[in-house]
């Protein structure tokens, strides 16, 4: 579909960009894609102002009416795309990432918590902030939904550090008041008061907004999820994450602590934290009932496909959820996952729906890492595709950045096979641009340049 939208007239000072641009309006589904579901222009123009989408449209019919001296960048050979959007990421578990040989619950203690405890050090979790904000922006990703530690400064720090970029970044303290080692375990009245005044400072400064984040059940006692239910009736607009349903060995402990609940999502159910402001990473090992009770509530479940093949902890079912109307997101789960890129994590969502007998096609790919990923964290009136007001975060897609996409590159391709070589093949590499707001907060090629500068002197 290419229908051009634009805002009442162009601001003076406006930039455009002009290139081959999707972005999607709804849902195109599992099957066969709903045309009506997205907007494709093969030579389009994308104006923005004031750090806002002004226009989006057929280049031939919006260029002339631009101000004279309008500054165009033009990428004929690439894609103008909506920024990504992550619905569940650990910033401190960077370093965490390709730990070899266990499973959840072992390498959470192994690895982990060990990490985690250092982030009581404010410098530490300042420059790490920073470096995880930077290789989102490298990756493609514009915004996300974020675990912090269970240290008041860790999130301090990311939401500063977000702030400063003007990414939009929900994440919270997590609370973790049981079953933990020294270093990352709280209280849960420390959690419950400390969280409250991170709501105080940061939700809603800027594009900051504020997670509830009790880690999973195993890892917080009743008092404290008792004080994270009563968190989400104090503000307006709170998210709660948390985790759910991964592992069996996980689901059995849950049983083992919690056996007057009829579930796990009992557990969470009877502490008020299911509902449309909730989003649940995982949801491997669940039923029909389990599906129904999402639904009826209205919670979300995160997909985190490279996670769940490299811990081992099972394929999530993808149709089964959308068939019972429950929304699903898609999410990296670094450092359990092992990639920043949701063009890698679309390809493992895909291999994952291959080995349940099932098929995502690259149109629904792409819209739930951008419109989809923005409607499940409630922020699709400011981001998610490119409609005339929004957020101008976006990114340059370069088609053909490694040697097999520059094989299979051509002019002849059509938009399926496009889309499907980019979630399959590409990479961080495939990222030549990423802006928010309208400002260049990544450039592949600059960054490039001056690292051969650097080794060249």
């Amino acid at each position: 579909m290419t229908t051009s939208t634009q805002a009442a007239s162009f601001a003076a000072g406006c930039t455009a960009f002009r290139g081959p641009l999707l972005h999607f309006l709804s849902e195109p589904g599992l099957g066969t894609p709903d045309p009506a579901s997205y907007s494709y222009f093969t030579d389009g123009l994308l104006v923005v102002a004031d750090g806002r989408v002004q226009a989006v449209g057929e280049a031939a019919e919006l260029l002339p009416q631009l101000p004279a001296g309008t500054a165009v960048e033009h990428s004929p050979e690439g894609l103008i795309l909506p920024g990504m959007i992550d619905t569940h990421v650990h910033m401190p578990q960077l370093a965490v990432m390709a730990s070899y040989g266990t499973q959840l619950l072992e390498w959470l203690e192994t690895y982990t918590f060990p990490t985690e405890s250092r982030f009581a050090d404010a410098d530490w979790s300042a420059k790490q902030s920073k470096v995880f904000l930077d290789l989102l922006l490298a990756h493609g990703t514009t915004s996300a939904l974020v675990f912090s530690t269970s240290h008041k400064v860790a999130s301090e720090a990311l939401f500063s550090a977000a702030h400063d970029y003007n990414m939009a970044i929900t994440t919270g303290r997590v609370m973790m008041d049981c079953n933990a080692p020294d270093g990352v375990r709280d209280t849960a009245e420390a959690s419950y008061e400390e969280s409250r005044e991170l709501i105080a400072r940061w939700h809603g400064t800027g594009r900051q907004r504020y997670a509830v984040t009790p880690r999973f059940a195993a890892t917080s006692t009743p008092e404290q999820l008792t004080y994270a239910g009563k968190l989400m009736t104090e503000a307006e607009g709170l998210l709660m994450q948390t985790h759910w349903a991964e592992n069996k060995a996980e689901i059995a402990w849950i049983a083992e602590l919690f056996p007057e609940r009829a579930s796990y999502l009992d557990v969470y159910d009877h502490f008020g934290l299911l509902g449309p402001r909730s989003v649940l990473a995982h949801g491997i090992h669940i039923d029909d009932a389990d599906r129904a009770r999402l639904a009826e509530t209205g919670t979300r479940i995160a997909f985190c496909p490279t996670s769940n093949t490299f811990l081992g902890s099972g394929l999530f079912d993808l149709a089964s959820a959308r068939g019972a109307d429950v929304e699903v997101g898609l999410a990296s789960d670094v450092g359990g996952g092992t990639s920043l890129s949701m063009l890698v994590t679309m390809a493992e969502a895909y291999k994952v729906c291959q080995l349940r007998g099932q098929s995502l096609n690259p149109f629904q790919a792409f819209y739930m890492a951008t419109l989809g990923n923005a409607k499940v964290l409630h922020q699709e009136t400011e981001t998610g595709n490119l409609a005339p007001g929004k957020m101008a975060d976006f990114l340059i897609i370069d088609r053909a950045a490694s040697p097999i996409q520059q094989l299979k590159h051509s002019a002849e391709r059509n938009l399926s096979g496009i889309l499907f070589d980019l979630m399959i093949l590409g990479d961080d590499r495939s990222i030549r641009r990423t802006y928010i707001a309208g400002q260049c907060r990544y450039d592949r090629d600059a960054v490039q340049g001056a690292a051969h500068a650097g080794l060249s002197v």
